[in-house]
Parts: structure tokens; sequence; C-alpha cells
């Protein structure tokens, strides 16, 4: 009985200890991106990518993002950024994130996902947001080795209009990028939403 009620009470101790770490971890994170050409939130989903999230807003909250260009444009397909300064300098860390494309999400309209090489565990600040339903870039189960997708991590939740403006722009070749927009689209800031 009485190892019982100690052990009661350490699991209390316990509980205590971890309920308000737990409570700091949000299941649904809110990112806010602000452009020269308007301003953008994004909803992260960290049960469905959690390694993806926790990299990504490491990035958010160390100010990486902040500076960096569009640096490629489709019109129909997607846009792109977190690599390039208006430059054109490649500004990339050396930390990847595992592929998590087999989460269930699918690169359809308003999604965010993570920018990667042919190297399916390559992404690491890239990413990009779907301007059409895009399924092609989901995990191909139906082939024999299967196929890696690209990690769908979270959506744009408001501002949509401003992704289809930036979408909308002129682009030409610059470099090495086939549709870099003509007029550089910044990234001024990008931060986590708190609603304190």
């Amino acid at each position: 009985m009485k190892h019982a009620i100690i052990a009661l009470a350490l699991s209390m101790v316990l509980a205590a200890a971890v309920a308000p770490a737990a409570d700091r971890i949000q299941a649904h994170p809110h990112v806010e991106v602000v452009t020269t050409e308007g301003t953008f939130k994004i909803e992260l989903d960290t049960k469905q990518a959690p390694r993806t999230v926790a990299h990504f807003l490491g990035l958010v909250d160390s100010g990486y993002y902040n500076g960096l260009i569009f640096h490629r444009v489709i019109s129909g397909f997607m846009i792109q950024t977190g690599g390039y300064t208006p430059g054109f300098e490649l500004r990339e860390g050396k930390q990847t994130v595992p592929n998590e494309s087999g989460n269930a999400m699918s690169n359809v309209r308003s999604t965010v996902a993570m920018a990667r090489t042919n190297d399916p565990h390559s992404a690491n600040s890239q990413f990009f947001i779907n301007l059409v339903d895009n399924s092609r870039l989901d995990p191909q189960k139906g082939s024999v080795n299967g196929r890696w997708g690209y990690t769908v991590f979270g959506y744009v939740f408001d501002g949509m209009d401003v992704v289809d403006k930036i979408a909308a722009v002129q682009t030409a070749p610059q470099g090495e990028h086939v549709d870099a927009p003509v007029v550089p689209i910044v990234i001024k800031s990008m931060s986590q939403i708190t609603y304190d």
C-alpha cells in the first residue's frame, strides 16, 4: 500500500512538471509572412509533420527568412522562397530534415511544403506554396519501390490573395533561376503569431 501511494504521488509530480511544457507546444502554430507584396499567414501542423514544423519554426524564430526573396514563381504551379538574397546569393544552413511526405497531407492549393533536391531527405530551408492541386508531388505508392513526395506541413489560412498576387508578377531568367521575379519580392519578416 505504501509503495502504491508513493508511486501515485510520484506520477502526480511528474504529470505536473510535464503539463506546463506540453501547454507551450501548440498543435497548430501560426506564422505571419510580411512581404513587399503584402502579408499572408500560415498554419502549421505539428501532428502530421512534427520534425518539419520544429525545423521550420527554428528558422522563423532565428530571423533566418527575413530579407530573402521569392526566387521561383511559376503561375499555375507554385511560388518558392527560403534560400536566396535579392542578389541571388544562396543562404542555406547545413541542417536538413527527414522527409515526412507520407503523412497523408496532400499538395493541394494553398498548402505549404518543403522544397528539396532529388535526395528525399535534403529539405533545408526552402519551401513553396501550391497555387493549384499538385498531387503529383505527393508520395507515389503504386510504383515498385514507391516514391518520396514533398512534405506538406501547413497551409495558408489568410492572405491567399497575396500569394496569387506574387504568382502573377513578371518573371525572367536570372542567373541559374529560370522563373525569378523581375522585381524582387522580399520577405520583410516572418514571425510566430501569439494570441496572448
